[in-house]
């Protein structure tokens, strides 16, 4: 599931380094990508791999150690760059 995200953001580069555009391009406001959506997904990437270390390491028989603030602010960027784009997707961009 990570891995078929970050497959898709490393082909959305590949596709704007073929059409000439730079990375920096990426960031404009004039753009085919959300920049909201690509740090959700990225915050949620970590917390993905934050769960499967804790799973596996759990099954060792080991107590990963997670700060609670490090991870609520994965959480809270989740869940705002998300919310944004969402709501900008139903509202419309001014």
């Amino acid at each position: 599931m990570v891995g078929q995200g970050c497959l898709m953001v490393a082909l959305s580069f590949v596709y704007y380094l073929k059409k000439g555009m730079s990375f920096f391009n990426i960031f404009k406001d004039n753009n085919d990508i959300s920049e909201k959506s690509v740090i959700g997904f990225m915050s949620f990437a970590v917390m993905v791999i934050f769960a499967v270390a804790d799973i596996v390491t759990g099954w060792i028989g080991k107590d990963l150690v997670i700060n609670e603030f490090v991870y609520n602010s994965f959480v809270f960027i989740t869940l705002g760059s998300f919310s944004v784009s969402g709501i900008e997707k139903f509202a419309g961009k001014k």
